[in-house]
C-alpha cells in the first residue's frame, strides 16, 4: 500500500497536490491546475533520468510510475495527478488499487474530439505506449466506434525530446510535424488530439501553421478536463485548500536528474515561480 491518509481531512486541506511526469511535459497540465486552483500548493516530480516513457515496456513504465507516486505520497501529497499519458496507460489501475489518496490519470481527449468533429475523422498524436495502452483502446471502442468515427494514430519518437530541447522551429522534427498534419488534412481529419502532455507546448506553433493555411482543423488536449476533475475530487473529499490560503507559492520542482537544461526548460514552460529542490 502506498500510504497517505485521506481521512485526516484538516491536515490534508493544507497538503500539496502532487504532479508526476516522465519529464517537463506535465507542466502543461500543471498550468491548468494552477489557473483553476491558485490557492493550492503543488509538488512536481519529473523522472528526467528515464525520460521518455513512450518507448519503454509496460512493466518498466509501471515500475517507474509506482516509485514516483510512492515518493510523492511520502512528501505528504493529498492527491496525485499522473500528468503522463504513457504512465496512465500502464499504471493507473495498479495505482488506484495501491494508493490511499485520489489518483487522477490522463487519457487522450478522444471523447471531446468525437463530439466536435464534422468529418468523422480524428487523429491521435501520442507516444507508442499510449497508443498501445488499454485506456485509449477502451475509449475508442466505447465512444468513437459506435459513432462511426475513424481514429488515426501516430507516434513520432522525436517529439518529446524536441519539446525538452526547447522546440526550435528550424529542427527536422518541426518539419515532420507539419508533414504529418498535411497528410491528415488530405485524409479529411478535422480534429487532432494532442495525446501527450509534452505536446500542448508546440500547440501554438502548429496552430499558426493551421491558421496560415486556412486548414479547417482543431487541436485539443486533456489539460482543462483534468484540472476540473481534480477540483471535483478535492470538493468530494473535502480537502480543498481554504479560500484564504496564500496565492503564488513557488512550485516545488524535483527531478530524478536535475541538470541545468532541465531547470532552464522548466522555468520557461512553467510560467510561474519555480523552486528547484533536491530530495
Amino acid at each position: 500500500m502506498i500510504n497517505q491518509n485521506v481521512d485526516a481531512l484538516p491536515n490534508l486541506a493544507h497538503a500539496p497536490i502532487g504532479v508526476f511526469d516522465s519529464g517537463v511535459g506535465g507542466l502543461s497540465v500543471l498550468r491548468h491546475l494552477v489557473q483553476l486552483m491558485p490557492n493550492e500548493r503543488y509538488i512536481y516530480y519529473a523522472d528526467t533520468k528515464n525520460v521518455p516513457y513512450g518507448n519503454k515496456s509496460a512493466d518498466e513504465i509501471l515500475f517507474l510510475t509506482l516509485q514516483a507516486v510512492d515518493w510523492l505520497c511520502k512528501k505528504g501529497c493529498k492527491l496525485v495527478v499522473i500528468a503522463c499519458n504513457s504512465a496512465s496507460a500502464h499504471a493507473l489501475t495498479a495505482l488506484r488499487e495501491r494508493c490511499s489518496v485520489p489518483i487522477v490519470g490522463l487519457v487522450p481527449a478522444v471523447k471531446p474530439a468525437c463530439q466536435i468533429t464534422q468529418t468523422g475523422q480524428i487523429a491521435v498524436l501520442a507516444t507508442q505506449a499510449t497508443l498501445q495502452g488499454k485506456l485509449l483502446a477502451q475509449v475508442i471502442d466505447e465512444v468513437a466506434t459506435p459513432m462511426g468515427i475513424s481514429v488515426y494514430k501516430h507516434f513520432e519518437p522525436m517529439l518529446v525530446p524536441w519539446v525538452e530541447q526547447g522546440m526550435p522551429i528550424t529542427h527536422q522534427v518541426a518539419d515532420l510535424l507539419i508533414e504529418q498534419t498535411s497528410q491528415w488534412r488530405q485524409m479529411g481529419v478535422d480534429v487532432i488530439v494532442l495525446g501527450c502532455t509534452h505536446y500542448p507546448f508546440f500547440r501554438q506553433f502548429l496552430q499558426a501553421w493551421i491558421d496560415d493555411n486556412a486548414v479547417p482543423m482543431t487541436l485539443i488536449d486533456s489539460g482543462v478536463a483534468i484540472a476540473r476533475r481534480v477540483q471535483s475530487l478535492l470538493a468530494v473529499f473535502q480537502i480543498a485548500s481554504p479560500d484564504d490560503a496564500p496565492h503564488g507559492e513557488p512550485l516545488q520542482f524535483y527531478a530524478s536528474q536535475l541538470t541545468d537544461d532541465v531547470q532552464m526548460t522548466a522555468k520557461r514552460l512553467a510560467d510561474m515561480s519555480v523552486s528547484f529542490l533536491v530530495d
